[in-house]
Protein backbone atom coordinates (compact mmCIF):
# COMPACT_ATOMS: atom_id res chain seq x y z
CA UNK A 1 0.00 0.00 0.00
CA UNK A 2 1.34 3.37 -1.21
CA UNK A 3 0.25 6.69 1.08
CA UNK A 4 0.44 9.46 -0.78
CA UNK A 5 0.37 12.87 1.48
CA UNK A 6 0.41 16.35 -0.05
CA UNK A 7 1.14 19.85 1.43
CA UNK A 8 1.66 23.39 0.50
CA UNK A 9 -2.02 24.35 -0.38
CA UNK A 10 -3.68 27.82 0.82
CA UNK A 11 -5.16 30.99 -0.67
CA UNK A 12 -2.92 33.35 -2.72
CA UNK A 13 -4.08 36.25 -4.98
CA UNK A 14 -3.75 35.88 -8.59
CA UNK A 15 -0.41 36.19 -10.23
CA UNK A 16 0.69 34.80 -6.75
CA UNK A 17 3.07 31.43 -6.29
CA UNK A 18 2.50 28.04 -4.77
CA UNK A 19 4.83 24.96 -3.75
CA UNK A 20 2.79 21.59 -3.93
CA UNK A 21 4.85 18.67 -2.31
CA UNK A 22 3.69 15.38 -2.19
CA UNK A 23 5.47 12.47 0.15
CA UNK A 24 5.05 9.01 -0.89
CA UNK A 25 5.50 6.14 1.52
CA UNK A 26 6.75 3.73 -0.81
CA UNK A 27 10.26 2.49 -1.01
CA UNK A 28 9.93 2.22 -4.49
CA UNK A 29 8.91 5.47 -5.45
CA UNK A 30 11.81 5.96 -7.72
CA UNK A 31 10.29 3.48 -10.19
CA UNK A 32 6.95 5.21 -10.37
CA UNK A 33 5.33 7.88 -12.37
CA UNK A 34 3.82 10.86 -10.83
CA UNK A 35 1.22 12.83 -11.47
CA UNK A 36 -0.56 16.02 -10.40
CA UNK A 37 -4.49 16.34 -11.02
CA UNK A 38 -7.28 18.87 -9.82
CA UNK A 39 -10.98 19.44 -9.50
CA UNK A 40 -12.50 21.99 -9.33
CA UNK A 41 -16.50 22.47 -8.27
CA UNK A 42 -18.63 21.05 -9.97
CA UNK A 43 -16.21 19.92 -12.51
CA UNK A 44 -14.21 16.66 -13.22
CA UNK A 45 -11.16 15.73 -12.48
CA UNK A 46 -8.37 16.61 -14.62
CA UNK A 47 -4.54 16.22 -15.60
CA UNK A 48 -1.98 19.21 -14.84
CA UNK A 49 1.37 17.80 -15.23
CA UNK A 50 3.33 14.34 -14.87
CA UNK A 51 6.71 13.20 -14.65
CA UNK A 52 8.40 10.30 -15.49
CA UNK A 53 10.54 7.81 -12.59
CA UNK A 54 13.54 9.50 -13.64
CA UNK A 55 12.34 13.08 -13.95
CA UNK A 56 13.91 12.90 -17.87
CA UNK A 57 10.17 13.46 -19.00
CA UNK A 58 7.36 16.03 -17.76
CA UNK A 59 4.02 16.43 -19.48
CA UNK A 60 1.56 19.12 -18.96
CA UNK A 61 -1.95 20.32 -19.47
CA UNK A 62 -1.94 23.19 -21.88
CA UNK A 63 -4.17 25.24 -19.41
CA UNK A 64 -0.67 25.47 -17.01
CA UNK A 65 2.12 24.75 -19.30
CA UNK A 66 4.98 27.68 -18.73
CA UNK A 67 3.55 28.38 -15.61
CA UNK A 68 3.48 24.87 -13.69
CA UNK A 69 6.83 23.20 -12.89
CA UNK A 70 6.86 19.50 -12.26
CA UNK A 71 10.14 17.87 -10.07
CA UNK A 72 10.93 15.17 -8.15
CA UNK A 73 13.69 14.16 -5.59
CA UNK A 74 14.00 10.20 -5.66
CA UNK A 75 16.37 10.39 -2.45
CA UNK A 76 13.25 12.05 -0.74
CA UNK A 77 10.19 9.90 -2.19
CA UNK A 78 8.98 13.45 -3.16
CA UNK A 79 7.30 15.30 -6.15
CA UNK A 80 6.80 18.97 -6.10
CA UNK A 81 4.50 21.03 -8.23
CA UNK A 82 6.03 24.68 -8.33
CA UNK A 83 3.14 27.26 -9.54
CA UNK A 84 3.83 30.81 -10.69
CA UNK A 85 1.03 33.07 -12.24
CA UNK A 86 -1.71 31.88 -10.70
CA UNK A 87 -5.38 32.67 -11.83
CA UNK A 88 -8.22 32.20 -10.31
CA UNK A 89 -9.46 29.15 -12.27
CA UNK A 90 -6.99 27.30 -11.12
CA UNK A 91 -8.68 26.96 -7.83
CA UNK A 92 -9.22 23.09 -7.01
CA UNK A 93 -8.27 20.33 -4.89
CA UNK A 94 -5.38 19.16 -6.22
CA UNK A 95 -4.05 15.68 -5.95
CA UNK A 96 -0.69 13.84 -6.43
CA UNK A 97 -1.47 10.15 -8.00
CA UNK A 98 1.99 7.22 -8.13
CA UNK A 99 1.30 5.27 -11.54
CA UNK A 100 3.69 2.12 -9.74
CA UNK A 101 6.17 0.60 -11.62
CA UNK A 102 5.18 2.48 -15.23
CA UNK A 103 7.55 3.07 -17.79
CA UNK A 104 6.24 6.24 -18.84
CA UNK A 105 4.30 9.17 -17.84
CA UNK A 106 0.72 8.79 -18.73
CA UNK A 107 -2.39 11.83 -18.42
CA UNK A 108 -4.83 9.57 -17.87
CA UNK A 109 -6.16 9.33 -14.73
CA UNK A 110 -6.92 5.67 -14.95
CA UNK A 111 -3.62 4.79 -15.12
CA UNK A 112 -2.81 6.07 -11.48
CA UNK A 113 -2.80 3.35 -9.02
CA UNK A 114 -2.61 5.52 -5.12
CA UNK A 115 -4.13 8.95 -4.91
CA UNK A 116 -3.42 11.40 -2.16
CA UNK A 117 -5.90 12.93 0.15
CA UNK A 118 -5.73 15.83 -1.74
CA UNK A 119 -4.59 20.04 -1.15
CA UNK A 120 -7.02 22.70 -1.06
CA UNK A 121 -5.68 25.78 -3.41
CA UNK A 122 -7.80 28.66 -3.90
CA UNK A 123 -7.02 31.77 -6.04
CA UNK A 124 -8.24 34.95 -5.21
CA UNK A 125 -8.83 37.79 -7.88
Amino acid sequence: QVQLVESGGGLVQAGGSLRLSCAASERTFRSDAMGWFRQAPGKEREFVAGISWSGGRTTYADSVKGRFTISRDNAKNTVFLQMNSLKPEDTAVYYCAADVNAWDVTRSSRAYDYWGQGTQVTVSS
